[in-house]
């Protein structure tokens, strides 16, 4: 055998013991007569001695290693006169006797520490060295218990667990599909999933009942913290249930990994707040509730006919940040130049700060009285010392950016803290959305995703009032994961399509096949997906996915370290009948 122990596992109790260990060089001090060897591998560090007095060559040889060498060191515990308590081996040393070079190494071109001195693009292109670092270890070690529990819980729940096809026929609806030319079929194309959707259906209408998969997806979108081009998703599909049978099963879920990793406990039921209450109170349909500062709306009372912004808005709505008007107009300034980003999108903000002496000083006081201001005050719960901040606009998009305003302040307070967790359930999603652009409804979910019982009749009069019988599991302010009952009626199905603007050809060449599986008898069946990196992250504190996942994309979509995506060769483009075309402006 290469050891005989980790470089993590001895102890006190080994003292005496004569052992061998293998490793990586974590690094070298010189003192005098004596050299000392950090040892690591995946399990720990374990300190290794060099004495010149008891074997010179050997001591020789040691002071002639480097950073990232890999050795083989054999010889006898002993107590450490000196503890290091940062370690769980800090009461331990080996004195070595043999002492084998595996390998050597370059010096690395970051050091492989948890506080390195890499910065991004560098540690991506070396990620084979990157993942050496403990900290990032751990999050693949988490992950990796995430998915044994995940596992473990949905065994446990009578899941069987099914592989479904990579490569299938492009869907076009949502995001982008990463395709990929078949060379056996001249001119046509595989696309890479975004889901296993439709084939989880398939696996319902089999018989199967309950099905997971830790499944690969790919969606060609633009990309930002929480999103790769290639993600991870714990998918899972059910027959023979109602909503409330698959909020109750995987909130079990949710709760067993609190406590199995986090030690904490969910007794209660989770909230389940309908999509049209996150919207009015946090502009988010994935709010995160761990504070509180909800909207309060003020068409009502802010309309005097002289400030024109109010008079024209379709919605005016405010939120009250406790204790902070004493906010300086540099401070209310930045806040102002925030929501105004593009991505945010409002056009300019209102204050109002509450003086501690109970008057009002804002930045509309020519077009309103103390009166007045008080009402707004009264409608917000604001106390004095608070500070009032208004955004108005067309109603959903200023919804929005005051839920970004308000996640803004609730940074600038300390109230959204990584280790306080609020879970909640956000259903009653529209089931369509309108695009006006391209004057159609586009599902909000997926096409497949059933209307509530009561609002079927809907579809056919008003169908931007059609909820549907969807979920989402939203953990502070992210989406978690989420999914729907699925139709199962082929007549329902073909309205939902229609209302899409899918004609009856389209639908057939896109979804034929699972509506042929339809005729035979298809159950009842819903479903739901967690993103993985996601939950990962969450547990492990991370503020991207990206250090979750072994090897990442970084955020143009590229893989730095072996340079993908990339050119192909000639022969392979004439093999698969492809010509090239220069991109346009």
């Amino acid at each position: 055998m290469y050891r005989t122990h980790t470089c993590g596992e001895l102890r006190i109790s080994d003292v005496n013991k004569s052992v061998t260990l293998c490793g990586w060089v974590q690094r070298i001090r010189k003192m005098g007569g004596m050299t000392f060897v950090d040892l690591r591998d995946r399990y720990g560090i374990t300190q290794l001695v060099f004495n010149q007095s008891a074997d010179a060559g050997l001591f020789e040889t040691a002071n002639k290693i480097g950073r990232e060498w890999v050795l083989q060191a054999a010889g006898t515990v002993m107590a450490r006169s000196n503890a290091n308590n940062n370690i769980q081996t800090g009461n331990i040393e080996l004195i070595v006797d043999k002492l084998t070079i595996l390998n050597n190494s370059e010096v690395p071109p970051f050091t492989i520490e948890d506080e390195t001195d890499g910065g991004d693009d560098i540690r991506m292109k070396y990620r084979y060295l990157d993942l050496r670092r403990p900290i990032v270890r751990r999050n693949l070690e988490l992950r990796h218990r995430i998915v044994m529990l995940c596992r473990q819980y949905l065994d446990k729940q009578n899941f069987i667990e099914v592989e479904t096809p990579i490569l299938i026929g492009s869907t076009p609806e949502g995001a982008r599909d990463f395709v990929v030319p078949s060379r056996m079929n001249p001119n046509e194309f595989y696309a890479l999933p975004q889901s296993p959707q439709l084939f989880k259906q398939l696996l319902m209408v089999a018989g199967f009942d309950r099905y997971f998969q830790i499944a690969k997806c790919f969606r060609d979108e633009d990309l930002r913290a929480d999103r790769q081009p290639e993600f991870t998703q714990i998918d899972c599909e059910m027959s023979f249930i109602e909503q409330e049978d698959i909020l109750e099963l995987f909130e079990g879920l949710i709760k067993y990994l609190f406590k199995e990793i986090k030690g904490i406990d969910f007794n209660d039921q989770l909230i389940r707040m309908p999509w049209s209450e996150a919207m009015k109170y946090y502009g988010s349909d994935k709010p995160d509730i761990r504070f509180d500062m909800k909207f309060s709306e003020l068409k009502d009372i802010t309309e005097t006919g002289k400030f024109t912004v109010f008079d024209s808005a379709s919605y005016i709505g405010g939120i009250c940040a406790t204790g902070c008007a004493t906010y300086t107009r540099k401070q209310l300034d930045e806040l102002t130049d925030y929501v105004k980003r593009p991505q945010i999108g409002a056009k300019g903000m209102v204050y109002v700060r509450y003086e501690a002496d109970g008057t009002f000083k804002s930045s509309v006081d020519k077009f309103y009285g103390q009166d007045q201001l008080k009402t707004w005050a009264i409608a917000l719960n604001a106390k004095p010392g608070d500070l009032i901040l208004i955004l108005s606009g067309e109603k959903l998009k200023t919804q929005k950016a005051l839920g970004e305003l308000r996640l803004e302040m609730g940074n600038r307070l300390g109230l959204r803290k990584k280790e306080v967790f609020a879970p909640l359930w956000v259903i009653d999603f529209p089931m369509f959305e309108w695009d006006e652009e391209l004057e159609r409804f586009f599902a909000m979910h997926h096409p497949f995703t059933s209307p509530k019982p009561e609002d079927i009749p809907l579809l056919e009069t008003d169908p931007g009032l059609v909820r549907a019988n969807a979920y989402d599991m939203v953990v502070n302010g992210v989406e978690l994961g989420g999914g729907s009952i699925r139709i199962h009626d082929k007549q329902l199905q073909a309205k939902a399509f229609d209302v899409m603007g899918f004609t009856p050809e389209r639908a057939e060449s896109q979804f034929g096949f699972l509506m042929n599986a339809f005729k035979f008898g298809a159950p009842p069946h819903g479903g739901l997906a967690f993103g993985l990196d996601r939950v990962v992250s969450m547990f492990a504190g991370l503020d991207s996915i990206r250090d979750c996942i072994a090897f990442p994309k970084n955020n143009s979509g590229r893989d730095v370290m072996c340079d993908a995506p990339a050119a192909l060769e000639p022969a392979q483009l004439e093999e698969l009948f492809i010509e090239l075309k220069k991109p346009g402006k």
